[in-house]
């Protein structure tokens, strides 16, 4: 890179961070446009993205159709607020129970708050239906976990990371050890009235549980009338293989919340999805979102989902995760600890810290990836690379290891 294009993109970072928080410690790349798998920098460089806004871009970046769709309805009505029905909502609400079998759907705008809604209506239902006395209602969730960052999620949370500094944390939470289905059986009490997790812990280094261990919840949960919510906000949609990854499971959760790639990353789109036993608890002025469900959300969101079956991104998922998957276990690299993931989620967990190192090597390599908790780097390109693409940037990939072992013996004097 010349010292002007280096300018150039410092020129950003710099204004980046004169005015705003420094709460992220991005990869120093500044990216101005997007196509399907790549996206390019402000100097013109090209980079296969290999995290894709953590699964918001399951359709790949800037998909015709969904833009298309978005640019249509911006031309008719954005927004109506919750005060008034818009025309639009009732068919994505529609799309969204047809797609997941469940009867009834709420949208809201960020994960998060989609979390949150699940959080409201499992300890709605533990009051109404189950009888748990008021303010008593406690939920479950697991070691590790990653739902978002309100100050309810972080209290919940045991990344020190995203939990410290922002206590008291919210009481009615009980934290037990992922993929121990034995920890959740112990946990449950007659006030709990719902079971949080994710069906792979994306954040943790995407942690894939034993193939048995969500069908023995949802036994567990059936047995003792406990709601089972799966967090498909960055598995779902397609990246794990299949639609949602519960399916992996063979088992239906009671809701189901999903988002990111609800819009192909156009725009905040999140929801939950469960059955009308469950969502009757709302009622008028018991929950809402001056933007959730808005038209040009709704016009997005049916587009987004259009995409995802009319191009049947799951079994592209699927097929192109095994192969990935094969590749990377083919490196046989001493610093390589575990490849796992199922589908287009998947990551390399290395004996070592040297992941944020990893990534900016294949940076330099023209790929794009995300580092977490320091030993882990997580490879999750649009449902939508090619093949040949996927070779290309498993050629890059192992470059950036191998330039990363050769830094490593210089440094050790070897």
């Amino acid at each position: 890179m010349s010292m002007e294009k280096g300018v150039r993109t410092q020129e950003f970072i710099d204004r980046d961070f004169r005015f705003g928080a420094r709460n992220y410690a991005p990869l120093p790349v500044v990216i101005e446009r997007g196509e399907g798998a790549f996206v390019w920098d402000v100097e013109g460089d090209r980079y296969y993205d290999m995290l894709s806004a953590y699964s918001a871009v399951n359709q790949g970046h800037c998909h015709p159709g969904i833009l298309k769709a978005a640019k249509d309805q911006m031309d008719r009505l954005c927004l109506t607020s919750r005060a008034f029905h818009n025309n639009l909502m009732g068919y994505f609400l529609a799309k969204i129970c047809e797609l997941t079998g469940f009867e009834k759907a709420l949208p809201m705008n960020s994960g998060a708050e989609g979390v949150e809604t699940a959080i409201k209506v499992m300890r709605r239902w533990g009051y109404q239906k189950k009888g748990i006395p008021e303010g008593q209602a406690e939920i479950i969730v697991c070691c590790e976990n990653f739902h978002g960052r309100t100050t309810t999620i972080v209290g919940f949370s045991t990344d020190p990371g995203a939990r410290e500094g922002y206590g008291p944390a919210t009481p009615g939470f009980r934290i037990v050890e992922y993929g121990n289905a034995e920890a959740l059986a112990e946990a449950i009490n007659p006030n709990t009235c719902g079971f949080l997790v994710e069906p792979i812990q994306g954040e943790a280094g995407v942690k894939v549980p034993d193939e048995d261990y969500l069908a023995e919840a949802r036994e567990i949960c059936t047995r003792e009338n406990v709601l089972l919510c799966a967090d498909e906000i960055q598995t779902g949609l397609g990246r794990t293989g299949k639609m949602f990854c519960f399916e992996h499971s063979g088992i239906r959760p009671d809701i189901v919340i999903m988002g990111k790639a609800l819009s192909g990353g156009v725009y905040p789109i999140s929801a939950i999805a469960c059955d009308n036993h469950i969502m009757e608890v709302f009622t008028p002025g018991s929950h809402g979102s001056t933007y959730g469900g808005n038209p040009l959300a709704s016009a997005i969101g049916m587009a987004a989902l259009d995409v995802i079956v009319d191009e049947d991104l799951p079994a592209q998922a699927a097929e192109k995760g095994a192969y990935l998957v094969s590749k990377l276990e083919g490196l046989k690299h001493p610093a390589v600890k575990e490849v796992r993931g199922k589908g287009l989620l998947v990551a390399i967990e290395f004996h070592k810290p040297i992941a944020k190192r990893f990534c900016k090597e294949m940076k330099k390599e023209g790929v794009l990836a995300k580092d977490t908790h320091d030993v882990t780097v997580r490879f999750a390109p649009p449902l939508v690379i090619t093949m040949e693409q996927l070779d290309d940037a498993f050629a890059r990939i192992s470059r950036a290891l191998e330039k990363l072992a050769v830094e490593n013996q210089e440094g050790s004097g070897e």
